[in-house]
């Protein structure tokens, strides 16, 4: 059921490519399957894919040998506990400002003595049956992923004290948010915005830590820019982008 491989990745700073997924039906994952994405994340925070679908989308997910991985709406224990019983491989938090965010980030995945997060029995332990809590407990501590996603002036300036905390294991830039948290929402050629990002670029390379950009268009040519910048753990475009574009780019030829 779980992925043992991404984790392992971004320890060695092996780049990893995935998507991000905003529709709420397997049929669109199996297509996206074909393209050799590492992971999938599943975007619950600007989306209405809610938990009994997102279950299903991370049984798709790593059905297709890909990691699952979900962008919960916010950081907070029952939102990352219900998504890791479901079966996720790891999430992405939203918001991570700090040290503190990190380290409650980390104690909701994991499991005392680490964490905080409660017990239950669901998919993620097999339902209870065969060994599944003992085989999963073992699996989260080895190998869940956490991933920090900063998006805010004040995540850059801490950005040391996020990717020293144990148990975050990569951090993605959120550019659109980082420039609306400096009121300048979507201006990313502005001077301030590009200090910032030069500002986490250089910190994450010094440290060698795992550094992450959602490429929003679905062009290779701007994802091999954030490659040769140094990125390793890249989300390329959305499910709906893809679609959407190429529909829109062969329809606009056919009328010339």
């Amino acid at each position: 059921m779980f992925n043992t491989t991404l984790k392992s990745k971004l320890k060695n700073n092996e780049l990893t490519i995935g998507s991000w997924i905003t529709i709420g039906h397997p049929s669109v994952i199996e297509v996206l399957a074909n393209a050799g994405f590492d992971w999938l994340t599943i975007d619950m925070e600007h989306t209405s894919v809610g938990y009994s679908t997102a279950q299903v989308l991370i049984s798709t997910i790593q059905s297709k040998g890909m990691a699952a991985l979900v962008r919960v709406s916010k950081n907070e224990e029952v939102v990352i506990k219900r998504v890791m019983d479901a079966g996720a491989d790891g999430v992405i938090v939203p918001m991570i400002n700090n040290a503190e965010d990190a380290k409650k980030a980390v104690e909701y995945v994991k499991y005392p003595p680490v964490g905080k997060r409660g017990v239950g029995l669901f998919r993620a332990q097999k339902y209870g049956l065969n060994d599944g809590f003992e085989d999963y407990k073992k699996w989260l501590s080895d190998y869940a992923v956490i991933i920090a996603q900063i998006e805010h002036i004040d995540a850059v300036n801490n950005i040391e004290e996020i990717i020293s905390t144990s148990g975050i294991d990569g951090v993605i830039i959120g550019p659109y948010d980082l420039s609306g948290s400096m009121g300048i929402p979507g201006k990313f050629d502005d001077p301030k915005v590009k200090t910032a990002l030069s500002r986490f670029e250089k910190v994450c390379k010094e440290k060698n830590f795992t550094m992450g950009f959602h490429v929003i268009e679905p062009d290779s040519n701007l994802l091999n820019e954030k490659i040769n910048s140094g990125y390793n753990f890249l989300a390329f475009s959305t499910d709906f982008l893809f679609m959407g574009r190429k529909a829109r780019t062969e329809i606009d030829k056919s009328k010339k």
